[in-house]
């Protein structure tokens, strides 16, 4: 924990926008998030206090303690008793150039919800998919690791979200419950957001990271194939969680 700590003045954030339709927890998440992504805020540097943090966003406390408490959940601040928040974890630098990021809260909250949600409608999956189903799913996977694969030498290739969804739309959809489809429509732009980000920090990273998206997509694959319905839901909790991970600690770059 460093003892240098970002002076007041340059951690000042920008006066939040009630206007938005993005709620004002998601907001100020956004705003420290980008402080953190861009490194105007570095790992060991402590934030301003929650009364401090009210003050200049014009906020309620519990606004504030919405946005912390998710923070340190994501793990990229900690909290010591008596001494603060100071910044734990940081992401890939190069978020920041890949735009979007004031929009993070609401897609990580989104990615919550899937974890839940497309946990369990796995396991329905690998319980009750059809063999045309599964080969929706097989056709799906192989498409989103081509697209990464057909990159150059240096660096995975130009996968859309749109094929990302296709997969995790397909697993839904072999669930046999409308339901699952339907609720994961209601945070369509959140859940596209997120993919959008996160595959493109996928682009621009190792080769390394894209197996591992692509090694997550056939653990999910191979249990939905083999109808193991507790095997499924743990491997794509297991990825979503991951994904999660990847976006917000530079360390699983």
């Amino acid at each position: 924990m460093s003892s240098a700590n970002a002076p007041a003045q340059e951690t000042r954030l920008p006066v939040l926008d009630r206007g938005q339709r993005v709620r004002l927890g998601d907001q100020l998440y956004g705003q420290i998030f980008d402080q953190i992504a861009s490194g105007r805020l570095n790992v060991g540097d402590k934030l301003p206090s929650e009364h401090e943090i009210c003050e200049q966003f014009g906020v309620s406390r519990p606004v504030v303690r919405e946005a912390l408490l998710r923070l340190r959940a994501d793990g990229l601040v900690s909290a010591y008793q008596g001494l603060g928040t100071f910044v734990s974890h940081q992401p890939a630098p190069r978020l920041k150039t890949l735009g979007d990021v004031q929009n993070v809260g609401a897609y990580l909250r989104a990615q919550e919800v899937r974890v839940a949600l497309e946990g369990d409608a796995a396991r329905l999956a690998a319980l009750r998919r059809t063999d045309e189903q599964l080969k929706k799913i097989a056709d799906a996977a192989a498409a989103f690791a081509e697209g990464l694969a057909n990159g150059s030498a240096a660096g995975p290739g130009r996968v859309s979200a749109e094929a990302d969804l296709a997969f995790h739309a397909s697993i839904a959809e072999a669930s046999g419950n409308d339901f699952y489809l339907a609720v994961l429509e209601t945070i369509h732009e959140s859940i596209q957001g997120f993919m959008r980000l996160s595959l493109n920090l996928t682009r621009t990273g190792s080769r390394q990271r894209a197996e591992r998206v692509v090694d997550e997509h056939a653990a999910i694959l191979g249990a939905i194939r083999e109808q193991d319905g507790e095997r499924a839901r743990v491997a794509m909790q297991f990825h979503l969680g991951q994904a999660r991970h990847r976006l917000v600690d530079r360390e699983k770059d």
